[in-house]
């Protein structure tokens, strides 16, 4: 029995080792926003200038204009924040097309009031929705429909951009000769339950998905992010727009793979505060919040499901459990085992601007996450299919539907 858990000890330090390198190296090839070196100046005395964009002129007409896509339903608490920083961007050439989506609250109003104040501003209604869609792929459907801009950015209602960041994402872009450009935003948090959550959630996402392979055009990896995508019409027509997404709940990650799937260029930056969301107010809303999303992530398939929560209690919770009860090399490979995704956390709880000291608490993370997935998986089979935006989705549809 001692060699036994010697061995699965050494093959998930080994692991690790392996998982630690490899988040090493790529968090060094991710740019930050603003370190691109052709940087689209704000204006000065009324004018914008580029330095050095080989494909513009300093006057504003030679830059790309920019469409800002988003679907609210019943946002009127968060939608005010964010429409304000949409509506505030230093570019020259943009709009804002903004879809109503059945919303019962008072978010018609304020997006018809806002439009009124700001002409940069559309608001379409959307009062049914259409057999065989999806209530948020729908509405950025129809968001794009209505939009003219040469880049679109899909976003969220309850997200805020700092002023520069149409002109800092357009510029890496045009200087890394991308498609598609995926932000990795910031993450506003308050309460312990969701530092604890959320930091855990940063470092799985990085280690799940490896989003600096995602520029590789020889690698399959693919990333996309709710908050902040940014994409060439054309490149958004090519990979098929949101009707190849209509009945995907990840769509957001979808859009990643659809863009690689086509033979574009990906790529994805830290945005760090210049794109901020406050996802949902603690702990118990993030669980009931993304019960429509976990079992969707392994595409409704139960033994993908299985697999995800066996992966995290085997890597992340089994060696502190073991711990106090192995000795001579079985403990030497819990330790590694426990020292290496600990470190991994507390770069991401940096990155969140957040204690480090959070990534001690790992194994709790860990098995909130667990239970995130088996309560999405549980709740999904038994009424079998989600409730989203107030419209119930059988799961054989949405299965279909899967990317």
């Amino acid at each position: 029995m001692h060699w036994f858990w010697t061995g699965l000890l050494a093959f998930i330090a080994l692991g690790w080792l392996y998982a630690a390198i490899d988040l090493a190296r790529g968090a060094l090839v991710i740019p930050a926003l603003r370190q691109s070196q052709k940087q689209i100046r704000p204006p000065e005395s009324g004018r914008y200038k580029v330095n050095p964009l080989p494909d513009s002129t300093n006057d504003p007409g030679g830059l790309p204009s920019i469409s800002i896509l988003f679907s609210a339903l019943d946002e009127a608490e968060k939608l005010p924040a964010a429409l304000a920083t949409f509506l505030a961007q230093d570019y020259p050439d943009y709009e804002v097309i903004a879809v109503d989506d059945r919303s019962e609250d008072a978010t018609g109003a304020i997006l018809d009031a806002s439009a009124r104040a700001n002409s940069r501003l559309k608001v379409v209604h959307v009062t049914s929705l259409p057999a065989g869609w999806l209530g948020k792929p729908h509405g950025l459907q129809t968001a794009f429909e209505h939009s003219t801009g040469e880049w679109l950015v899909l976003t969220d209602a309850d997200v805020r951009f700092e002023p520069d960041v149409l002109r800092t994402t357009i510029a890496l872009a045009e200087e890394r000769q991308w498609d598609h450009l995926t932000l990795l935003c910031h993450a506003e948090m308050f309460t312990v339950g969701e530092k604890i959550a959320m930091t855990f959630f940063g470092m799985s996402f990085l280690l799940g998905l490896k989003p600096w392979r995602a520029s590789d055009p020889k690698s399959g990896a693919y990333v996309g992010v709710g908050a902040f995508q940014l994409i060439r019409r054309s490149a958004y027509e090519k990979m098929g727009t949101h009707r190849r997404l209509a009945m995907e709940v990840v769509d957001d990650v979808k859009v990643g793979k659809l863009v690689k799937q086509a033979g574009l260029r990906s790529g994805v930056a830290k945005a760090g505060r210049a794109v901020c969301v406050y996802w949902h107010a603690g702990l118990g809303n993030i669980i009931r919040g993304t019960t429509k999303n976990f079992y969707a992530t392994a595409g409704f398939r139960l033994w993908v499901a299985c697999g995800q929560v066996a992966g995290i209690l085997l890597m992340f919770v089994l060696p502190w459990v073991a711990l106090p009860f192995v000795h001579g090399w079985a403990r030497g490979f819990a330790v590694v085992a426990i020292a290496l995704p600990v470190m991994a956390q507390a770069g991401a709880a940096i990155e969140f601007a957040e204690s480090p000291l959070y990534a001690v608490t790992q194994p709790l993370g860990a098995l909130i996450f667990a239970w995130m997935i088996v309560r999405s998986t549980v709740v999904t089979l038994r009424q079998a299919g989600i409730w989203w935006r107030g419209t119930f989705y059988p799961i054989e549809e949405l299965k279909r539907g899967v990317v």
